[in-house]
């Protein structure tokens, strides 16, 4: 990569370089806070301050980086100096400017790429404020830009300080041609404190024109609680005495004409002209830096939309917290219930139920306690000083009954719930992220307990976890080694012919044997690997159902989908692409759909299943009745017929309450327009009463079990061939 065309002005700009006297780390000191602040603000590894010299780009200032330097041939600041605006590039390997540069392709792999131009008083740029990062990004807003930039404007301050106390070394003249251009006060004073020179950047700040300062004493500047002792001081140095403030920068009070005050930064030089002692002060005004700087904080530190403390915050309490070594207690706090309002009223409501559920927090802890947002509808609070007894125990039990006081969003009420997982310190962790940890997996039991509870952290929940994505690990190998086998459950009608059948999923361990559904399929839901599972089942179903159809046309094959199909996936083509694969009409497959998936699942999930059922292919809702689903859905959702869940069947005969269920859910299915099946038939008094109460097919184990393709083609009389095609 080679460098390319120096401007005209590059000897002017090299010259700039040369007035601020930089060097690599050289502002480490001055400019390090601004580093920390970006890296926090950002989210990024890496931040510097880098001046572009005439064969090299060094870092002022830099934090997350091992080295002070690189050649200016593959710096990226070395494009970001030849435009006023930032430079943004959210992945440099797909970059065509970047992706061949050593920073990208080497040892750094440097991904994402941020820089705001350093622009001087003279209108040269020296440098960039800059990050890194070796992930990409997927995008950098026009607020990120601005707070970029905002960076980039007070490194400059901080370094045109240093500018112009060199001028103050090279002598009056050059201090004076120097102030001309700087957006800085400068003032030069004799030895007995009277003011010589007041430049425009003086008279901005404090009021006064030259006329009216020049000639007064620089107590003029000071205000009144202040005075005294200036003029003395300076006499003091001109005369050899040890100078208090000469060479250093120190923030003080000043006063403008209006008799206001403001904070100033001031830093004073001293030099001698043909033995003639003068002084120089550099002042900038703090007031708007202050306010610029507690703004990035604040953006870098609060969380924008509730104003709570974020994670990086909560974070470095918890370090706090161990280094202090004093018992404390984690709460992780998740809302239950919170998608419903997003789904409901849109994500700007959502948004104001955040901030209704952040003052409620707050209204339950105490002001010793952190209450923090770890981002979406997930919260943390920091109990110190809390033993590992009841008390976390009972502020958990507050802020579950503080959250399920219904709330009220654009005039509508909704109730929502809240889940809490407890680690203690330092019983359940000795480091803030196992702490963390912890708390995740203690927040985890209590959704799968049932949710609206709290759950105390035990180290069984951790090696649950080691073992699930041991699991995990297994799955993607048995979906690699094909270890994974579609068994099929036949579906009759009330005469007892074979309607179709329902493909289900068994692993086939090389080790453990046949595994069954309980075993793996509830780690498998919720793994990304089900997306592939998936289309292997689909695909592997209907081709099965296409080799039947040859015996039975009007065979129906029911396939269960995952909830990551119809979040993640392209179910739509996916199908179009199998069924026209295998020519199989769409009548005769039907995707099987449970309540759980439905309520998880957004408008673009019910635009599929629609488009789906509008084409002929069956929709069934699975396990009807067990979840929480609400009748609205019935009408909502395209479906094709209801299956009764064998819960509900298993005491048909001894419940009157299963009765009554199955029955209603007969009459609501016949209303909808809807088939019925019941599921887990396992006696002929099931059977029966099942198809007096109106079912249109049954499954279950009484009128056949789950087998394979083959054992189920010769109970029935189905055709045998394609059998091994389909295998391989």
């Amino acid at each position: 990569m080679s460098v390319e065309l120096i401007a005209p002005s590059e000897d002017l700009r090299l010259r700039a370089v040369a007035d601020y006297g930089l060097s690599p780390d050289v502002m480490q000191g001055d400019l390090e806070p601004l580093n920390r602040l970006a890296n926090a603000l950002f989210g990024v590894p890496t931040s510097m301050v880098s001046i572009v010299a005439q064969y090299h780009t060094f870092f002022a200032s830099r934090i997350g980086i091992a080295v002070c330097e690189v050649d200016r041939n593959i710096s990226f600041c070395h494009t970001t100096i030849t435009q006023d605006e930032p430079l943004i590039i959210l992945d440099a390997s797909l970059d065509p400017n970047f992706r061949d540069n050593p920073l990208v392709n080497g040892p750094a792999h440097v991904r994402f790429y941020a820089g705001a131009p350093l622009i001087g008083p003279s209108g040269a740029t020296i440098g960039s404020f800059c990050l890194l990062d070796t992930r990409p990004r997927a995008a950098f807003t026009p607020a990120d830009v601005a707070n970029l930039k905002l960076l980039a404007t007070l490194a400059l301050d901080k370094m045109e300080l240093r500018r112009l106390a060199r001028a103050h070394q090279a002598g009056e003249n050059r201090f004076r041609q120097m102030s001309a251009t700087s957006p800085a006060g400068i003032i030069c004073a004799d030895r007995e404190g009277i003011i010589r020179f007041w430049n425009q950047g003086a008279e901005a700040m404090l009021g006064y024109s030259a006329a009216e300062a020049e000639g007064r004493s620089i107590d003029l500047i000071v205000p009144d609680r202040l005075r005294g002792g200036h003029g003395g001081g300076l006499k003091h140095v001109a005369a050899g005495g040890k100078p208090k403030l000469v060479g250093q920068s120190v923030e003080l009070w000043a006063r403008h004409k209006d008799g206001s005050e403001l904070p100033i930064e001031l830093a004073l030089s001293m030099w001698q002209d043909n033995g003639v002692v003068s002084f120089g002060a550099i002042i900038r005004d703090l007031s708007s830096r202050r306010a610029n700087e507690e703004r990035l904080d604040r953006l870098a530190h609060r969380d924008h939309l509730t104003n709570l403390p974020n994670r990086l915050v909560l974070c470095q309490r918890l370090e706090a917290m161990v280094l202090a070594r004093s018992e404390a207690a984690l709460l992780v706090l998740d809302l239950d219930g919170f998608k419903q309002v997003n789904d409901t009223l849109g994500h700007s409501a959502g948004d104001r139920l955040l901030q209704d559920v952040a003052k409620r927090l707050l209204s339950v802890t105490g002001p010793l306690e952190t209450v923090a947002r770890l981002g979406g509808d997930e919260f943390a609070i920091i109990l110190p000083d809390c033993r590992a007894d009841r008390g976390a125990d009972l502020v958990a039990e507050r802020l579950i009954q503080a959250l399920s006081v219904p709330f009220t969003v654009d005039g509508l009420a909704f109730n929502l719930s809240a889940s809490i997982g407890i680690a203690n310190f330092p019983m359940h962790g000795n480091e803030a992220d196992e702490l963390l940890s912890a708390a995740d997996l203690a927040l985890y039991a209590a959704k799968a307990e049932g949710r609206q509870r709290y759950h105390r952290y035990s180290p069984s929940l951790r090696q649950a976890a080691l073992q699930q994505h041991a699991l995990e690990s297994e799955l993607r190998h048995a979906y690699e080694r094909g270890e994974f086998r579609l068994f099929y459950q036949p579906q009759v009608d009330g005469a007892g012919r074979l309607m179709g059948a329902e493909a289900l999923l068994r692993w086939e361990h090389p080790e453990r044997g046949l595994q069954s559904p309980a075993a793996f399929l509830p780690f498998l839901e919720k793994s990304p690997l089900a997306i592939q599972v998936g289309q292997w089942v689909l695909q592997t179903a209907c081709a099965q159902a296409s080799v039947w159809r040859g015996n039975a046309p009007s065979f129906r094959m029911g396939v269960n989908l995952f909830g990551l199909q119809l979040h993640n996936g392209d179910l739509v083509h996916e199908v179009q692409k199998v069924l026209y694969k295998f020519r199989l009409p769409a009548k005769n497959l039907e995707l099987e759909v449970t309540e759980n998936i439905i309520l998880q699942q957004s408008d673009r999930a019910l635009r599929m299943l629609q488009m789906l059922h509008d084409e002929g292919v069956s929709i069934a809702f699975d396990d009807f009745g067990t979840g929480y689903a609400s009748l609205s859905l019935l009408k909502r959702y395209p479906l094709s017929r209801l299956k009764i869940d064998q819960s509900f069947v298993r005491n048909l005969g001894t419940s009157r309450e299963d009765a009554a269920i199955v029955r209603s859910i007969v009459h609501m299915a016949k209303a909808f327009g809807l088939g019925v099946i019941a599921e887990g038939v396992e006696t002929e008094e099931q059977q029966e009463r099942l198809l007096a109460k109106g079912c249109d097919e049954l499954q279950g184990y009484l009128l056949g079990r789950p087998m394979p393709a083959e054992s189920f083609a010769v109970q029935y009389g189905l055709s045998l061939s394609g059998q091994r095609e389909i295998a391989a």
